[in-house]
């Protein structure tokens, strides 16, 4: 399989170097992109050898820094990207368990599965956006799956590129689910492992309300799509 490793990076000074450094040992091609980041990340991550680091002027959302890595990914000749967030609750070695989950040259899309989100240190909007997302994703005509906002995840190059998916920021991960299944790619998800730091020390740019609000937003646009498109079919 010819994957790179793609680490969305806004502000994560705390964890991202250790990322990093953990994400190196898979041995594969990996690109940083900085969507805008005004902490110490840029001087973090231009001291890392063995990197390629694109960046964003200023802050323009975690799908648009997912797609600039898809972009740069094909370029150096890679077919899958795999996906890390920068905050430190992935463990990079799981991703051997997204890429087991590929057979048979499938072109699919892997969601790893985030093991244990349970414990005092799980804050309560991870625990009810999952199941939030999870059913909005089904009812928007997505796959039915478990972990629909894990940013852990194998994706196929150029496919995941030219499936419209409109969103740009957060709401880009779930989006690219109703999409491909309306294009035939199939989900699978994989079991990984998650550690959520504890409270003051977790870094997250998701804003409970607004990020909601945008959810509902992406849902409701999908959703729509849905009842019409198959009206006028």
């Amino acid at each position: 399989m010819n994957a790179a490793v793609i680490i969305p990076v806004y502000n994560h000074e705390q964890r991202i170097g250790e990322v990093i450094r953990q994400a190196l040992k898979l041995g594969l091609p990996l690109f940083v992109i900085d969507d805008g980041s005004t902490d110490t990340t840029p001087k973090i991550i231009s001291d890392i050898p063995g990197i390629s680091v694109l960046r964003h002027p200023v802050n323009l959302g975690k799908g648009a820094a997912l797609c600039t890595g898809f972009v740069a990914a094909m370029e150096q000749g890679c077919d899958w990207a795999l996906t890390i967030d920068g905050d430190g609750q992935h463990f990079p070695e799981d991703a051997t368990s997204l890429l087991r989950a590929v057979t048979d040259d499938r072109r699919i899309i892997v969601v790893g599965r985030r093991e244990g989100m349970v414990g005092k240190n799980v804050p309560w909007t991870s625990r009810f956006g999952r199941g939030f997302s999870n059913f909005w994703v089904w009812a928007a005509g997505g796959p039915r799956i478990t972990d629909s906002q894990s940013g852990f995840r194998l994706y196929p190059l150029p496919e995941v590129l030219h499936l419209g998916v409109k969103a740009t920021r957060y709401q880009f991960e779930v989006e690219v689910l109703v999409r491909a299944k309306q294009r035939g790619i199939n989900t699978v998800e994989a079991p990984v492992r998650v550690v959520y730091q504890a409270k003051g020390e977790r870094v997250s740019h998701f804003q409970p309300w607004r990020d909601f609000w945008r959810n509902s937003e992406t849902f409701s646009r999908l959703i729509w799509e849905r009842i019409f498109g198959a009206s006028r079919s």
